[in-house]
């Protein structure tokens, strides 16, 4: 198997793993405030791969070089979670979700600056492809809705955050560089992320109220801090450093397809017919966004 080939598997277990991570969210929503949340699902993280580099004196003697690496990548990763929940204070999921798809459209505007990787007129119709294809599934399917969608103020506060993910997306294999180990630039990254999100805390003066994750809850916390955070940010840089942000970036299209197959089988939440077109046009796209992007 080729080292571009473990890439691309590794991106979309890292797909579903975050697919999965929407619906577990959604049980857990509202439990305590978001942000504190986030910061729990960061130390959690960390907390559990730290023995590992510890128990490692070649990943021990990495920490010190990957910790300012980490704590600039982390800067926009949190950014991203910090201005997402700020913005759904005055606007809606779906138009959080609707604007989501925006973000391997800038990442592929960022990487023509950063690393000069070419953006013709084909790519930007197949980005917008991509980015029809995901609405229609986000909506699911609903034509009516999708003219109906309006934005506002917390539409503004979510672009900033979309821009957060793009450069956060191209930081990873910027920042990287080759006598670095990956773990050890994960664990950094989620140590700068609690940095981050503690300042944010305090900033917003919001209590952690982390006693009220009990229950069955627990277990969805372990999952969104291990399974949604620690695999996630591991599987992305270690795939954006091989096959670069853009190739990553356009598997954002599969989310919602593959959240729709989960829900549909977990759920019974059935797939109109609207809703398979648009899974099909995301899927199309997200295929012809590699094969050109391979061909750069």
């Amino acid at each position: 198997m080729t080292q571009n080939l473990k890439a691309h598997m590794l991106i979309f277990i890292a797909t579903i793993l975050i697919a999965f991570s929407f619906i577990i969210s959604g049980k857990i929503s509202g439990l305590i405030n978001p942000i504190s949340l986030t910061l729990l699902r960061f130390v959690l993280a960390f907390t559990v791969l730290l023995p590992f580099i510890l128990l490692s004196k070649k990943y021990r003697n990495k920490i010190k070089q990957s910790f300012f690496k980490g704590l600039k990548i982390s800067l926009f990763y949190s950014l991203y979670f910090i201005l997402l929940f700020k913005a759904l204070e005055y606007t809606s999921a779906l138009n959080t979700s609707t604007l989501f798809t925006l973000v391997p459209l800038l990442t592929a505007i960022f990487a023509s600056f950063i690393f000069n990787d070419k953006l013709n007129i084909l790519k930007l119709a197949i980005y917008l492809l991509g980015m029809i294809g995901t609405v229609i599934v986000i909506f699911d399917g609903s034509l009516e809705a999708i003219i109906k969608l309006t934005f506002n103020s917390g539409d503004i506060i979510f672009l900033f955050a979309v821009v957060s993910m793009g450069i956060y997306s191209i930081s990873a294999k910027y920042f990287y560089e080759k006598d670095d180990e990956v773990l050890v630039l994960t664990l950094m990254t989620l140590f700068g992320g609690i940095i981050w999100m503690s300042l944010a805390l305090i900033i917003f003066d919001i209590p952690l109220e982390w006693m009220r994750v009990e229950g069955e809850n627990i277990y969805y916390m372990l999952y969104l801090s291990i399974g949604a955070t620690l695999f996630t940010v591991f599987l992305y840089q270690k795939a954006t450093i091989v096959i670069g942000p853009n190739k990553v970036m356009a598997y954002v299209y599969l989310n919602p397809a593959i959240v729709a197959f989960i829900m549909f089988i977990y759920e019974n939440e059935l797939i109109n017919l609207n809703m398979l077109i648009g899974i099909l046009i995301s899927v199309f796209a997200t295929i012809l966004l590699l094969k050109e992007n391979q061909q750069l």
